[in-house]
Order: C-alpha cells, then structure tokens, then sequence
C-alpha cells in the first residue's frame, strides 16, 4: 500500500497542516497532563487503526518518559492496574467520543461525570478538543495510507517548521 499524496507537498495540504498544527498547539500548551495527552491520542488511533499515529504518540510518549509497560496497556486499559483514575476517565472518553457511530447516545453521562470528577474545566477543554483532533488526524493519515514505523520524535514539528 502506497501513499496515496503527502499533503506536506501539496499548497493546500500544507497550509492546512500548519493550521491544524497550530489547533494542536493549543491542546499542547493546555494544563491537560502531556503523558494524558499521548495516552488519549494512542488510544483513539489504535481504535482507528492508524498506524501512522499510533507509531507517533508511541514514539513521543516514550521518548517523554512514559513507560513500555503503560504504552503497551494502552489498548487494555480497562483490564490493567497501571492507569490512574483520571486516566481511565479520559480513556474512556477518548473511546466514546472515537466510536460515536457505535454508541448510539455518544458520550455516557456516567463517562462525563467522570471526567468532571478529575479534570477542570480548562483540562476538559482540551481533552474534548484532543479527542476532535486526534480522530481527524487519523482520518487523514488513513485516508492518504500514511503508514507507520518511520517517525522519529520530533519529526512531526521539524515538518511544520
């Protein structure tokens, strides 16, 4: 399977990813814990089978600190002792905001109180916003057949300079 277009190449592709770079950015600069972030971002692509970006947040969780143990949990949360709380919630969030079409009412109001028991406002902010961007992100990488296993950190924000 070939990429179909690299949008960094193309006029238009290109100034969408720095505006969609840009939107990241703001997620990033977020009091919404770093490590939350990855974790959210790996799971939704795992969910999506994106390769492309599970390769990424694998690649930059772990080159931030974040354990083999927990990267490789990830898809089993639920089923292992190694997430906080707040975590849990935000996986969980992370699953129900990605597969919208499967449940039916969206986002559980069980699932939401949890995310208001551990996160503020300015953190909920970000982490609904995370959830938004990240699955556009995988619909592109999917959609062009943006395969996985060549990222290095910090490629993503080289490409945007």
């Amino acid at each position: 399977m070939d990429t179909r277009i690299n949008l960094f190449e193309n006029e238009i592709g290109a100034r969408f990813a720095k505006r969609f770079a840009n939107a990241a950015l703001v997620i990033h600069g977020s009091p919404l814990p770093s490590s939350t972030q990855e974790l959210v971002s790996l799971r939704a692509s795992q969910i999506n089978g994106c390769g492309w970006c599970i390769d990424l947040h694998t690649k930059e969780a772990a080159a931030a600190g974040e354990s083999a143990v927990r990267l490789h949990l990830v898809a089993a949360w639920r089923e292992s002792t190694v997430f906080t709380e707040a975590e849990r919630a935000a996986l969980a969030l992370a699953e129900e905001g990605t597969r919208l079409a499967d449940a039916h009412q969206g986002v559980s109001d069980d699932t939401w109180a949890q995310v208001r028991k551990h996160y503020d406002d300015d953190q909920i902010a970000a982490l609904v916003s995370l959830v938004a961007l990240i699955n556009a992100a995988n619909r592109l990488a999917v959609i062009t057949h943006q395969r996985g296993g060549s990222y290095e950190p910090g490629m993503f924000a080289a490409a945007l300079d």
